[in-house]
């Protein structure tokens, strides 16, 4: 899966969990400062994109992304071969 593929479907996923304008969307968003999430917003964020991708995100590794390039760096960097 491509870079841009990635980062489409993690907006696609932002887009809908925060109720945020999908065009507003870049790798610069912050998940605290820019869409005020919290906590539990952002622990459902991740189960959810372990489920979209196919990749397990240990906590350690969850609490280190705070920006969308982060989160698709992350999931570029651990896509499992058969996908």
């Amino acid at each position: 899966m491509t870079r841009a593929e990635i980062f489409d479907k993690i907006a696609d996923i932002i887009a809908d969990r925060f109720e945020t304008d999908r065009d507003a969307i870049n790798e610069q968003l912050n998940f605290k400062q820019d869409l005020d999430a919290d906590s539990i917003d952002f622990v459902e964020f991740v189960l959810e994109l372990e489920d979209t991708f196919g990749a397990e995100i240990s906590d350690e590794d969850a609490e280190k992304l705070n920006t969308i390039g982060e989160v698709v760096d992350y999931i570029e960097g651990h896509q499992k071969e058969s996908k």
